[in-house]
């Protein structure tokens, strides 16, 4: 099957699992797209989950799929302002399960399982990302600040947060 197929297919899958997320979204998410005419991005709002560092925070992000998606993992970035280990500073979200496909020499801390895999679909994705806000990995990080304060000074970090909740709040 040649490239123009599996963008197809990618598109296809797409468009059943937005479906999906619209009929049924994991709380505190909505999805729907950037454009109408592109289904390879998408525009992602998450609230901040209760008795997180993150609560009550209204925060915009982007999925965009690659044309050979599901064999590729999307890439995640968070349009709103966001302090956090596992996020560069670009809004780029860094967790396993946006990471290519097997194994890699250069990170002992995750497993192929770990990583993305074609079965997944962008409900697990969007999941993994709810779980990231509740509970950071300063021991990967993806922005070195964040974490060094997350793990030295907590309270300046839930400050900073709080920060990036409001400001979240006041972008609406």
């Amino acid at each position: 099957m040649g490239s123009e197929g599996g963008s197809d297919y990618g598109a296809e899958l797409l468009r059943r699992q937005l479906h999906e997320l619209h009929r049924n979204p994991p709380e505190g998410v909505s999805v729907g797209l950037v454009d109408d005419s592109n289904i390879f991005v998408w525009e992602v709002m998450i609230v901040g989950a209760p008795n997180t560092f993150y609560e009550e925070g209204m925060f915009r992000a982007t999925l965009e799929f690659p044309p050979d998606f599901p064999n590729s993992p999307p890439v995640m970035r968070f349009i709103s302002e966001m302090w956090h280990p596992n996020v560069y500073e670009d809004g780029r979200v860094c967790i396993s399960i946006l990471h290519p496909p097997g194994d890699d020499e250069m990170n002992d801390q995750e497993t192929a399982e770990e990583r993305w895999r074609p079965i997944l679909g962008v409900e697990q994705i969007i999941l993994s990302v709810l779980s990231m806000l509740g509970d950071a990995n300063a021991d990967s990080p993806a922005n070195v600040d964040a974490a060094v304060q997350f793990r030295d000074d907590l309270e300046a970090f839930k400050k900073r947060v709080r920060r990036c909740v409001r400001k979240s709040q006041e972008e609406l």
